[in-house]
């Protein structure tokens, strides 16, 4: 018979093991409450040091499953920066330095000494036939594929690197090989480190993008101050989501992180537009009416792809953008329009109905904020409230793009919504007063009636703008709306 003392003693040591694998960490966090904070099943702790301006920084915190997925999160660089991730709780609970003093040694070799002295030398001598081995087949593999490729076998990074590949040809190859999820970390590597920066084109709260030259092409490189890591960190791994390349969202290149001696340089790279921003396009240019639908209908188009969920092996997340305005919409040379700056997008996990929400101390721009954002009454709990956050400020967006729209010579001047309502730099309490408290939004001019594609861009707009979020339009039925103004060719110039 066996003791029923302990029986019971193991059925709670089990229960003990099957809580502890299925609840998170806690871990050392000085900025979080009560300096700990708790990761989700499969998290892990994150303990990191980085180098600025001379000086060791630390951070402590929570890594989420997703921010484990990264590739860069928890590798070190050499005398710049070393992040150290573990698993078990309070395992960050220690200050790491760069710098670790070494004991003096005795002199003379010690036994450790003698036996690398010995085996190194034989171990290259071994590595050195291997090579040698390696390359000859390498070659009969190399000629092999030249004379004959099969076009279900993935590209690998040699016949990606090509040098005679532009980047059109880089990024079709992306998207056809593989998982379409990006290309691979060494080939994102070996382009952002052959780039030559050329002039500054760009500054934010982020820190700077710079235009810059590979291979004789433009490309536009975003670089994050070191103090923003996790925001480059987030907008690298929404930018690779998987199914995300789409005509009207900017084409992501590579992501990279470049120690230059005295502190670390977090890259991003994408596509170049040279007529900029929306917001610096409209303070330039006004736009015939079929420039403002090709805009308009770009831009309903990319948000469209951002929040549909694609189903499938290879499917992609519905994702929300949650800071869209004119300075986040880039211009292209043929006049339609791409989407930017992911990095405060949230991805909906509809298998386990859960919202991938950055930890991030960014906030959206007040101006385009909805009304639920800034009373608070949002459920963060509940994918469609991001979504239609982002519809209200689809709405602004487009108010913007039709006060430039030029009929018959007449046209409105550029400005930003509810610029004769709030202050230049507004507050939450200045556009909560306007927006939640008196209700007001955009005026829309009389002679709008006047031209049928202005009269419906209105009327999106009010659509766009409700109080009652349900009762806001799809990004669909908007670029459904605006492609058939784009079929009928109504320009009453």
């Amino acid at each position: 018979m066996t003791d029923p003392g302990k029986q019971s003693l193991q059925v709670v040591l089990v229960l003990l093991c099957v809580c502890q694998l299925t609840s998170g960490l806690k871990c050392a966090c000085p900025l979080c409450t009560n300096h700990t904070c708790e990761t989700a099943p499969d998290g892990a702790c994150w303990n990191s040091v980085m180098l600025i301006d001379g000086k060791e920084e630390t951070v402590k915190s929570c890594l989420s499953p997703s921010e484990m997925k990264g590739q860069v999160f928890c590798y070190s660089s050499k005398n710049v920066s070393k992040r150290n991730c573990c698993f078990t709780d309070f395992c960050n609970n220690e200050t790491l330095h760069l710098h670790s003093e070494r004991p003096s040694e005795e002199p003379g070799w010690s036994g450790l000494q003698l036996t690398v002295v010995i085996l190194v030398p034989c171990c290259l001598l071994c590595l050195g036939v291997l090579l040698g081995v390696c390359l000859v087949q390498g070659h009969h593999c190399a000629y092999g594929r030249a004379h004959k490729q099969d076009p279900e076998e993935p590209l690998d990074d040699q016949m990606l690197m090509s040098p005679d590949k532009c980047l059109k040809e880089l990024i079709y190859d992306m998207s056809t090989s593989g998982s379409g999820s990006g290309l691979p970390l060494l080939v994102q590597r070996t382009i952002a480190r052959t780039i030559v920066l050329q002039e500054t084109i760009g500054k934010g709260r982020f820190g700077e993008v710079w235009r810059g030259k590979w291979r004789g092409e433009d490309v536009a490189v975003k670089i994050f101050s070191s103090r923003d890591e996790r925001s480059w960190f987030r907008e690298a791994e929404i930018y690779q989501t998987i199914m995300l390349r789409h005509e009207n969202i900017l084409g992501f290149i590579a992501a990279d992180n470049k120690d230059n001696g005295s502190w670390t340089q977090l890259w991003l790279v994408s596509e170049y537009h040279e007529h900029g921003s929306l917001y610096d396009y409209l303070n330039r240019y006004t736009v015939s009416v079929e420039g403002m639908v090709v805009l308009a209908l770009s831009i309903a188009s990319g948000l469209a792809h951002l929040h549909m969920e694609i189903i499938g092996t290879q499917g992609k997340p519905a994702i929300a953008h949650r800071d869209l305005k004119s300075k986040n919409v880039l211009v292209k040379k043929n006049g339609m329009a791409a989407i930017a700056d992911l990095g405060l997008a949230v991805k909906h996990n509809s298998s386990t109905n859960t919202i991938d929400i950055p930890f991030n101390h960014r906030v959206g721009t007040k101006r385009y904020m909805a009304p639920e954002i800034l009373d608070e009454s949002i459920n963060l709990n509940n994918f469609e409230s991001f979504k239609r956050a982002d519809i209200y400020s689809l709405g602004l967006v487009f108010w913007e793009l039709a006060r430039r729209c030029s009929v018959r010579g007449l046209h409105e001047d550029f400005q930003l919504p509810y610029y004769d309502m709030v202050p230049s730099d507004p507050s939450i309490e200045d556009m909560k007063k306007v927006v939640c408290d008196q209700k007001l939004r955009p005026s829309i001019p009389n002679q709008w009636q006047s031209c049928e594609a202005l009269r419906v861009m209105g009327k999106l707009m009010r659509e766009c703008w409700y109080a009652n979020s349900a009762a806001r339009l799809t990004a669909l039925r908007v670029k459904k709306t605006v492609s058939q103004l784009s079929e009928t060719k109504d320009v009453k110039d």
